[in-house]
């Protein structure tokens, strides 16, 4: 390969490194964290559905989540479709 061809090459290369560090790079990031998250909850926390539904864990299992969303109401929702865990006392303020 000569150097002429390589330096073809060279601003594609360039393009890739970037696109990794731009956009590849934080969400593997960003996926690592949600699961970290998802793996600590525990009965009593607090966490907003992807959905939009707010909640209290109830009843964990290794795939589905039972959320108490108001008095003598429980909904069972998939453990991935949690979105955020929120501040214990957050239910109360609202």
């Amino acid at each position: 390969m000569d150097q002429a061809a390589l330096m073809q090459f060279l601003p594609m290369i360039g393009i890739f490194i970037l696109f990794w560090f731009l956009m590849v790079r934080p969400q593997q990031k960003k996926m690592k964290e949600h699961k970290a998250m998802l793996d600590a909850l525990q009965k009593g926390d607090e966490v907003v559905s992807s959905g939009g539904m707010l909640g209290r864990v109830v009843k964990l299992t290794d795939e589905y989540i039972t959320l108490e969303v108001a008095n003598n109401t429980e909904v069972v929702i998939q453990r991935a479709a949690v979105g955020i865990k929120l501040e214990k006392g957050t239910m109360k303020s609202l």
